[in-house]
């Protein structure tokens, strides 16, 4: 039986073709389903009964997705492989009443969404998208993939101790984007815009979920294009990576003593408590309807469980050149050094060392080099869905992600190679 392919720089190039079609959950949840279906995935409705049969199989709600490949003859106690990720990124999000404006400036109405590098998105190109709900109860995608939308910066010289004293934002005041001139406000405006757009009458949408978007595509970066700058790399670097390492060990032909697993949550950004988020039902009941459609107890369910791994991968912290400092002495990650473990003796990553030998074990067998990363003692650190998973499903989990630098900037920065050589360690995970 053959093993599937080993990912190489052309998994980057597709990479960059993912975040390009993928400006919002929406739209990467339904690009990594394409992807799934073209190596035999089949959607499964949560409202419909599941059959226990072989094959691999997706479940869309959200910003979402929980897809999984049952193998041949699994039994229902088989436990799951999870590669966990999350499909959100901070951003300027539209409001209820989108449509405002001052001084001749037309503009839209913006709320902050999670922790963005605010300086990031201004005198910046903005395209607008995300999930349009219709009067018939339907969704529909809506992508303004060219620049629309703008927040500029005031001049310096109306700021004169800017570069001195930093630049300060208020939050309310100074991210509204403009997108037109006029004197007059009129409500409805901007929905009737996204109608003309994805194709619909007026009056037909009721309800939104829009983001902005930088549109100036990812491009390789350096004198020896080995770095990439692009959008949203926390954390669809870790979802496209996932995705196809999915594909690829459901077509590999292999034995598997597990079931392998992806699972991408959106609201990461903001904590996760929601519907589609880690903090959620939503994996645990995914998990639970696959050992119950395959004829299994709760004894079996108990046992799958117990014998569960997660990896929940996210983006990390390279080591920066002017600010090296602010990372831990010791641990420097390097872009281009392969993917990183990542530790925290408070939990706010849920690694172990018996995650670190799992993770270890993958990346030996995937023959890839992996780094370490542990914040400086004095700085407070991030976290992840990891802890999250880990308590709510009672399920080993591990931390682990490619190190970048300018996470939470409207443009982030990694190194080329990283995110061929987290797919395969993923592969090697997925197929132990």
């Amino acid at each position: 039986m053959s093993a599937p392919s080993r990912f190489d720089r052309g998994h980057t190039d597709d990479l960059m073709t993912f975040l390009s079609a993928s400006p919002t959950p929406y739209h990467a949840v339904a690009n990594a389903a394409e992807r799934l279906e073209k190596a035999g995935f089949r959607q499964v409705a949560e409202t419909d009964a599941w059959d226990g049969t072989s094959g691999g199989r997706y479940v869309l709600r959200g910003g979402a997705i929980i897809a999984w490949y049952v193998p041949e003859g699994a039994a229902a106690h088989t436990p799951f492989r999870v590669v966990g990720a999350h499909t959100d990124s901070p951003n300027l999000r539209v409001k209820p009443r989108p449509d405002t404006g001052a001084h001749g400036w037309r503009q839209v109405a913006v709320e902050i969404y999670g922790g963005p590098l605010m300086n990031s998105w201004l005198d910046r190109d903005l395209g607008l998208a995300g999930r349009l709900s219709l009067r018939d109860g339907s969704t529909r995608l809506v992508n303004v993939d060219r620049p629309l939308l703008r927040v500029p910066q005031l001049a310096i010289h109306m700021d004169r101790n800017v570069t001195a004293d930093g630049l300060k934002l208020d939050k309310q005041r100074h991210l509204q984007p403009v997108w037109g001139l006029g004197d007059t406000v009129r409500d409805g405006d901007l929905i009737a815009f996204l109608e003309d757009e994805a194709g619909l009458a007026r009056g037909e949408v009721t309800g939104w979920d829009l983001m902005t978007h930088s549109v100036e595509p990812p491009a390789y970066l350096g004198r020896d294009r080995e770095l990439v700058a692009g959008p949203r790399m926390d954390n669809l670097l870790s979802v496209h990576a996932g995705t196809a390492a999915l594909a690829a060990v459901a077509t590999s032909g292999a034995d598997l003593p597990c079931i392998p697993v992806l699972a991408a949550f959106d609201h990461e950004e903001t904590g996760s408590q929601s519907d589609t988020g880690a903090d959620g039902p939503l994996l645990g009941t995914v998990l639970e309807r696959s050992v119950f459609a395959r004829g299994g107890s709760y004894e079996d369910r108990a046992r799958a469980f117990a014998g569960t791994v997660c990896l929940s991968s996210d983006t990390g912290h390279a080591v920066h050149p002017n600010y090296a400092e602010r990372h831990d002495p010791t641990h420097h990650p390097r872009v281009n050094g392969g993917p990183i473990l990542k530790v925290n003796v408070n939990n706010r990553y849920a690694t172990d060392g018996s995650g670190r030998a799992v993770f270890a074990a993958a990346c030996e067998k995937a023959d890839i080099p992996f780094q370490t990363f542990v914040s400086n003692n004095s700085m407070p650190c991030g976290t992840t869905i990891g802890p999250i998973t880990a308590a709510r499903h009672g399920i080993s989990t591990v931390d682990i992600g490619v190190a970048i630098l300018s996470m939470h900037s409207a443009r982030e920065l990694c190194g080329a190679d990283d995110p061929h050589l987290l797919a395969n360690a993923l592969v090697a995970f997925l197929q132990p």
